[in-house]
């Protein structure tokens, strides 16, 4: 009764308000603050149902893509007729299965499976998890900076992480403009840092955009004058070469934070071991669901260093909640007059946004069954652009 005898996958597509893609509408760089904008946005859902009518399910956030719905359509074949508690198998097979492409298809496929199990159980991910923490810190994840008005200077992002302290945040993460001028950026990290003080916990994201190793060190003895918390994914080697890193981590006081774009618990312990990262990085949706974050976690801990989970979503807070190694919840993508663009697709007062937290600064624990969510599902239905079923 417990086998999986159908499986949906739902695009749909929502507005952002006072977002838009880069200047002459490319997507390359992501999404920029523009006033008065409204830029329609696809995300996906996946259902996942047994015999015994039990319906474990997904909504993706962040790791939102055509490439990742093309193997979502690829991997959920495979999921028809498994037993659905079997999830260790069916993550080894899916993950052979995508050796070849970035495993992100995985990930949402594997959440909603878990969210199955907490359904099936009557209980939650986090009691499946053995957790231990209800509320966890966050920090305010920015947008990259623009130049229409919103995190177009560093004074408007020194405005702007004052705001969030002044909200109750404990920490704030920012990611610069897409121009990699190293100078500019150094100069932010700097001014950041001076106007909130010496007592909030500052990092900073290039996201790959510093052009060379050069800038990359001058951006990085800024962080170790201003005591930034952690360097991450600075320059554009894509994230990925230990052997750069480890340079780095030669040169620099800043600890650094690697393994974004690295995917599964080997090439992270490869590169940890490489010397290439003081942190690693974690996400079920990039890697291959909350079964291969718990691999992942697990190795950090073996090894003795805190591994920090990417983004945000209820997924994302029952690994935290599980995790001893974990530091903060990343509240992504923020900005001043915009929205988080993740789906408005909660009926039950879940959210990311900005004012998700607290007045401590921190985040609570989704309360309930399996993921801990109700998702709207007329908004989901209403919106949709394309629907499959494998059955």
């Amino acid at each position: 009764m417990t086998k999986i005898t159908r499986v949906t996958l739902t695009e749909f597509e929502f507005e952002a308000a006072n977002l838009a893609p880069s200047a002459g509408g490319s997507s390359i760089g992501g999404l920029y603050y523009r006033p008065g904008a409204s830029t329609p946005i696809k995300k996906y859902a996946v259902e996942i149902e047994t015999g015994d009518g039990c319906i474990g399910s997904y909504v993706v956030n962040w790791g939102a893509s055509l490439s990742v719905f093309g193997q979502m359509q690829m991997l959920a074949p495979m999921l028809i007729g498994r037993d659905a508690e079997e999830r260790e198998g069916i993550y080894d097979d899916l993950k052979r299965e995508a050796r070849q492409f970035d495993h992100m298809g995985h990930g949402p496929l594997d959440i909603a499976l878990w969210d199955w199990q907490g359904r099936a159980l009557g209980c939650s991910i986090a009691t499946l998890l053995g957790s231990h923490r209800r509320e966890f810190p966050a920090y305010a994840s920015t947008y990259h900076g623009d130049r229409s008005g919103g995190l177009d200077c560093k004074e408007a992002y020194g405005d702007f992480a004052l705001a969030c302290k002044e909200m109750g945040y404990r920490a704030f993460k920012i990611h610069g403009w897409h121009d990699g001028n190293a100078r500019e950026e150094a100069e932010l990290v700097l001014h950041v840092r001076k106007a909130v003080g010496d007592e909030m916990t500052l990092m900073l994201d290039p996201a790959c955009q510093l052009r060379n190793f050069a800038d990359t060190l001058y951006v990085g003895k800024a962080c170790d004058e201003a005591n930034y918390f952690w360097l991450e994914d600075p320059y554009r080697d894509s994230g990925v070469s230990a052997f750069a890193h480890k340079k780095l981590r030669e040169m620099l006081r800043t600890p650094l934070l690697q393994t974004e774009h690295v995917r599964g618990v080997e090439p992270k312990a490869d590169f940890l071991i490489a010397g290439g990262t003081d942190f690693l990085r974690s996400d079920p949706e990039y890697d291959m669901g909350i079964t291969g974050c718990l691999k992942i976690h697990n190795m950090a801990e073996s090894f003795g260093v805190d591994v920090e989970v990417h983004a945000c979503g209820p997924a994302h807070r029952h690994m935290i909640a599980r995790s001893r190694n974990s530091n903060f919840y990343e509240v992504a993508l923020v900005g001043p007059d915009c929205p988080n663009a993740v789906p408005p697709v909660y009926e039950c007062g879940y959210t990311d946004q900005l004012d998700c937290i607290d007045e401590n600064g921190t985040v609570q624990l989704p309360d309930g069954v399996g993921l801990g969510v109700a998702y709207d599902w007329e908004f989901i239905d209403a919106h949709k652009t394309l629907q499959l079923h494998y059955n």
